[in-house]
């Protein structure tokens, strides 16, 4: 009875021992970009490895595809922890916490802060793939958390982007200071349902009553929604909305994203 030849690849190595060097490969690139930024050479990230230079070209034949790839990676890993909040027995607790890994995951890291400074064709296919999960993942995980009465129900998935989008860039600023910071925590306490028994019960019907005639006078003259030409209700604080509700502003948010 002959033997079983095992599977080889380019280089003369098995399809497990190329995959354990694509892994090696993708772990060290992620640590030196995330230390050193896009400048660091394919051959530091080799010995960081433990391979050889010619080990990354085989996977990787340029820098963008290897900063791709670990950028691709981050995402998905991303992804797999929204669905996992979303399905679990507090979702709302899960929200938060998945707001917290990705800002924690994201700051300091500068390959991503130099991508975003950069225009040269990026984000590339893979990452506008992973991008589309991410944002699925994202969208059904908020659901989730606003059922479970957690998270304002007038927030959409293109709010939270923006938000993290800012955080970011709040701590990117900051450079290393402790995390997170007071602003942070602010601004990510403005996600959270504001609980009924906030107003004062001796003045809540005489409020009431403010804000259904002032909701009336609005409504009388309300700007129209540019997507589904409804009236637009006045906010209670803040600037005043654009749209008439969550479903519209997240449509008109895809329009743009698509155009």
């Amino acid at each position: 009875m002959s033997e079983q030849t095992v599977p080889t690849v380019a280089g003369g190595l098995s399809r497990a021992d190329a995959r354990r060097n694509r892994a090696k490969v993708l772990a060290a690139a992620q640590r030196a970009f995330a230390e050193e930024g896009f400048s660091v050479s394919l051959g530091e990230i080799a010995n960081r490895a433990g391979v050889g230079a010619g080990t990354v070209y085989r996977h990787f034949p340029s820098k963008d595809d290897l900063l791709e790839a670990v950028l691709s990676q981050r995402i998905e890993r991303l992804t797999r922890l929204a669905d996992e909040y979303g399905d679990s027995a507090d979702p709302g607790a899960g929200f938060f916490a998945f707001v917290d890994e990705v800002l924690s995951s994201t700051t300091g890291n500068k390959d991503m802060c130099d991508l975003f400074e950069r225009q040269d064709g990026w984000p590339r296919a893979l990452l506008l793939t992973s991008g589309r999960r991410f944002n699925d993942a994202l969208e059904r995980l908020l659901a989730a958390a606003q059922r479970h009465g957690a998270v304002r129900a007038d927030i959409d998935s293109a709010d939270i982007q923006e938000l993290f989008t800012g955080l970011v860039a709040m701590r990117r600023y900051r450079d290393g200071a402790e995390l997170p910071g007071r602003m942070t925590l602010i601004l990510i306490d403005t996600l959270r349902a504001t609980p009924a028994s906030v107003m004062k019960s001796d003045t809540a019907a005489h409020n009431r009553d403010e804000i259904n005639r002032d909701t009336e006078k609005h409504n009388a003259t309300a700007p129209a929604c540019p997507v589904c030409g409804g009236p637009v209700r006045a906010s209670a604080a803040g600037r005043p909305a654009r749209y008439c509700g969550a479903a519209c502003r997240q449509k008109a948010y895809r329009q743009r994203a698509a155009a």
